[in-house]
């Protein structure tokens, strides 16, 4: 769902996955190796196939450790106005809604970690609770988890590690279930949200290492292009979405050189911001 450096769709490749660390800084938890639903090995090959585009969305997701010396060494501040405001939650009532926004959630309750604000990741994981409930998924952001993250929440490392945890296990829930195209919405909604961050850092800070970051998104959105394709069929609302995404696309294809000029900054700043407002107002 892991939602910024050292491999990372942040970490050579982006600071939006230090924050979309949440989908998938973990390896797959081991339900990945048991078909649950009692399906045919076809349906085990086709779920380890879409595991694997999943896990190519986010295949360099940057060490905790380093995505926050990254942050402390631009001057970023924690600032809730990057953050889908809470209030939003109770309003997603269709599946697209909840499952693009249980992602959204997710990166923002990541970056919360990364500074030790203990009010709002709580609000935060409230948050996902409340989506992955509407989606009818078990297990992942129960009683437990918060448990475990009240008693983590001076352990970024920990903090990280627990969220990421909780999205393989809704991911895997969601795929053992039939319902793999909700899953990639849940993936494509912490990614946007990860690069929408990532470029209201960029701007706060000038860091040219997280404006780096933003200009090596190509691949990782290839990959989340594909994923998306993949369960397009299984869900309408994803068509609409890699529509925008293809927005977005087109301007990652613009880009010849390795160094982001600032038109193209903007540029990628811009649409990454309309395609969030469209999410989050779903």
């Amino acid at each position: 769902m892991t939602t910024i450096i050292n491999k990372s769709i942040i970490g050579k490749a982006s600071l939006s996955l230090a924050i979309a660390v949440a989908l998938v800084a973990c390896t797959p938890s081991k339900t990945d190796k048991n078909d649950v639903s009692g399906k045919a090995d076809t349906s085990k090959t086709v779920s380890k196939e879409r595991t694997s585009k999943a896990k190519k969305v986010f295949s360099s997701i940057p060490d905790p450790v380093e995505t926050t010396k990254l942050l402390k060494d631009a001057g970023a501040k924690y600032d809730s106005k990057y953050l889908n405001p809470v209030e939003n939650a109770a309003k997603y009532t269709s599946v697209k809604a909840k499952a693009i926004n249980l992602g959204i959630y997710g990166s923002d309750l990541s970056f919360i970690s990364l500074f030790d604000q203990t009010q709002e990741s709580m609000l935060y994981l409230k948050c996902t609770n409340t989506l992955a409930s509407g989606l009818g998924i078990t297990g992942a952001f129960d009683e437990n988890t918060t448990t475990r993250i009240q008693n983590n929440l001076d352990k970024k490392d920990s903090l990280l590690s627990i969220i990421s945890q909780s999205y393989w296990t809704a991911d895997n829930y969601l795929v053992n279930n039939g319902q793999p195209g909700t899953s990639s919405l849940i993936v494509a909604g912490g990614w946007i949200e990860g690069l929408y961050i990532a470029t209201k850092v960029a701007a706060a800070t000038k860091n040219e290492t997280i404006v780096n970051q933003i200009g090596q998104q190509k691949t990782s959105l290839t990959n989340l292009m594909e994923l998306l394709d993949n369960s397009k069929s299984e869900n309408a609302g994803i068509a609409e979405v890699m529509k925008s995404l293809t927005e977005l696309q087109k301007i990652y294809d613009s880009i010849t050189e390795t160094k982001l000029t600032d038109d193209q900054l903007k540029q990628i700043s811009d649409k990454a911001a309309e395609i969030r407002s469209g999410m989050i107002k779903i």
